[in-house]
């Protein structure tokens, strides 16, 4: 199972839980069980055409997904997945 980390914005969309399990062997696949179980946390984490939204950042083990291969970086069992909106104020 992928452990995915959700930011303290993100948790009332999936229960207030901190900590999400999902399987899926590429970040694309965890992000459709996602979707399934938590269909509100879709729109926070991809466009209509199913892109990663530009301002979310996804960590696999540490590693942001776009200096990988994005939405099909592949995952592991224990694969720890952080995803962290970006915040811009002033």
């Amino acid at each position: 199972m992928v452990q995915v980390h959700l930011p303290s914005m993100l948790r009332p969309m999936a229960g207030e839980q901190t900590v999400l399990e999902v399987q899926g062997a590429t970040l694309t696949a965890a992000l459709d069980e996602l979707r399934t179980r938590y269909p509100a946390l879709e729109r926070r984490l991809r466009d209509e055409s199913g892109a990663l939204r530009r301002y979310v950042n996804f960590y696999v083990d540490g590693e942001e997904c776009r200096r990988l291969s994005g939405p099909d970086t592949p995952l592991t069992p224990h694969t720890e997945l952080m995803i962290i909106p970006s915040v811009a104020g002033g």
